[in-house]
């Protein structure tokens, strides 16, 4: 799903038309959506008591559904505008929302028990994604667990071409094959990956043990 391109000095994979995007979201998913963000919350594991990280949370619908599962849910977002449709929507009582990046996370070491992150990978300058998933590693409790869901990239050279002249190379291009070596390499040890829909490839790891 491309998200929109940058205004003014907005910063790298900053959204700015965000109720477009959510209406867009509607769209893309044709009553799906639900259903789909539903699994990502039962693939993460989230319980009642968990305290829930969403990394790159759009205008916040997993999050909220992460928070009606969990026992606290907090939004993160480098998009001003998506944060203010996030919390124009969805914040209240144990789900709120901040402006940051994923790759500076402005949030305690070990204060989550989950972290997720869905359809936001690919806005991620690729230079900073090793030091996203360093910092997802960071804020996660020992035991806790995290999952990247992102597009699967087309297949064939027609769907190829529609998808990267729709939605941009991001998307077109997007390698969703290195997510769990990446995850490897930042501590975690990868435990599933999982097709969800026909678009979306998730990969679930945990940070093991007691060392921080």
């Amino acid at each position: 799903m491309h998200k929109a391109r940058l205004h003014g000095n907005a910063p790298s994979g900053a959204i700015s038309h965000a109720r477009s995007y959510e209406f867009f979201s509607k769209v893309v998913f044709t009553g799906t959506r639900r259903r789909i963000f539903g699994r990502l919350v039962d693939l993460a594991d989230i319980g009642a008591g968990d305290e829930v990280l969403d990394v790159g949370c759009g205008p916040g619908y997993l999050t909220a559904l992460a928070a009606r599962a969990g026992g606290r849910a907090v939004g993160v977002d480098v998009s001003e505008p998506m944060i203010a449709e996030a919390r124009r929507r969805r914040a209240g009582g144990n789900c709120s929302f901040q402006v940051g990046r994923a790759e500076a996370l402005d949030l305690p070491d070990a204060s989550f028990d989950v972290v997720v992150s869905s359809l936001a990978l690919h806005h991620i300058p690729e230079q900073s994604r090793a030091t996203a998933f360093a910092e997802m590693f960071r804020v996660l409790r020992p035991g806790g667990r995290v999952l990247i869901a992102d597009f699967r990239p087309p297949k064939g050279h027609l769907a190829t071409h529609l998808v990267g002249a729709a939605a941009g190379e991001a998307m077109r291009d997007n390698p969703v094959e290195r997510i769990a070596p990446m995850l490897g390499d930042a501590g975690f040890d990868v435990a599933a990956t999982t097709k969800v829909s026909w678009f979306l490839h998730c990969v679930r790891a945990d940070k093991t043990g007691g060392v921080e």
